[in-house]
């Protein structure tokens, strides 16, 4: 993995919508790049074509970041229950 190339797997509108899938793909082993090209960086911009996001990740990580990217698009996580999310777990009631 120390040879790899950063390949772009992704482009999105905003920095928040980056860090999700940032967390999303670290939270599966894969290592992620966020880069904010030019104006959209220096100027904080979250609109338009400025406030494209770049999604970049070692390319021995490529496919399973797709997939994982694929699969978060068709809305799989979606119902997903994480552990430890429960409000009243671990409660004295």
């Amino acid at each position: 993995m120390v040879d790899d190339e950063w390949v772009m797997v992704d482009q999105v509108q905003g920095q928040l919508q980056a860090e999700i899938l940032r967390g999303l793909l670290e939270a599966q082993g894969i290592m992620v790049w966020v880069n904010t090209p030019g104006a959209a960086h220096a100027y904080a911009v979250t609109v338009g074509t400025l406030g494209t996001v770049e999604l970049l990740v070692p390319s021995s990580f490529v496919d399973q970041a797709r997939q994982i990217l694929e699969a978060y698009y068709r809305g799989d996580f979606e119902d997903m229950e994480l552990e430890g999310s429960d409000p009243d777990e671990g409660s004295n009631e």
